[in-house]
């Protein structure tokens, strides 16, 4: 197959995943999260098993665009998350797919959504039914965290809240560093690079690379120890300690 029939085989095959990806979160919203809502009467039960569900579907949309010829995945680095309990994930966020591919690595995962996501017509049952945590309310959104990690779900978090536009350095907002001081979260860093760079931010999803994306993610050591929660210097031990993390991971990406 030559390069260019192969470019626009990508091309077509990047707008089947995603008609597949909407069309299969309206399937979970109409008829497999209503089953589950009439089999599981506890409430906490059926989050856990429309989390599973959610990771089950995303572990076979990545496999599917693997096949498809659009990305090569290579997370052979990160299989260790599934073992995770209670943990704040904390991951750099170049591509739109970054939460699709861990939330199919991590089956008991959880994350913090934009709160105009619970009115999309695709999405808004898949966010509601797995009470992934709106960030419309501050002070709520700090109580739902520390919830949910108590109750052992990893949670997912892109300290950057937006994915990185392309040609620019990451540049991370205090709402993570926030909610692992707060909450003293466990903490694991997650590096992840897509290359050539795809699905960035502003980009249209046509915007096919010429050569297949290889997506790699990674567990990173040695991130910034966290600061003790005092009520006294809280804000300010969350300024510094994001400026450390965002230092971090900066270093890391120079040395892809």
């Amino acid at each position: 197959m030559s390069k260019k029939i192969n470019h626009w085989w990508r091309i077509l095959a990047t707008g089947i995943c995603f008609s597949y990806f909407g069309i299969g979160a309206l399937i979970l919203t109409i008829f497999v999260f209503p089953l589950q809502k009439l089999y599981y009467q506890n409430k906490l039960k059926r989050k856990k098993v429309a989390r599973k569900t959610v990771h089950t579907t995303f572990k076979w949309f990545i496999s599917f665009m693997q096949f498809s010829g659009i990305f090569l995945f290579d997370l052979k680095n990160v299989q260790q998350l599934k073992t995770l309990k209670g943990h704040l994930i904390l991951a750099n966020h170049p591509s739109l797919i970054d939460v699709v591919v861990l939330i199919s690595v991590i089956p008991n995962a959880d994350c913090v959504v934009k709160a105009h996501l619970f009115k999309n017509p695709f999405l808004r049952g898949v966010v509601t039914n797995t009470g992934y945590i709106s960030n419309q309310d501050p002070e709520g959104l700090l109580i739902d965290c520390e919830q949910t990690l108590a109750t052992g779900n990893n949670l997912i978090i892109f300290p950057e809240g937006t994915r990185t536009k392309k040609g620019k350095s990451v540049s991370f907002l205090r709402g993570a560093a926030n909610i692992a001081v707060r909450c003293q979260a466990k903490i694991t860093c997650v590096l992840i690079d897509v290359q050539p760079p795809t699905l960035t931010k502003s980009e249209a999803w046509y915007k096919v690379p010429k050569e297949k994306a290889n997506f790699k993610a990674k567990i990173i050591e040695g991130f910034p120890d966290m600061p003790d929660y005092l009520t006294e210097t809280v804000s300010q031990d969350v300024r510094k300690y994001n400026r450390g993390l965002e230092q971090y991971f900066k270093k890391k990406i120079q040395t892809l």
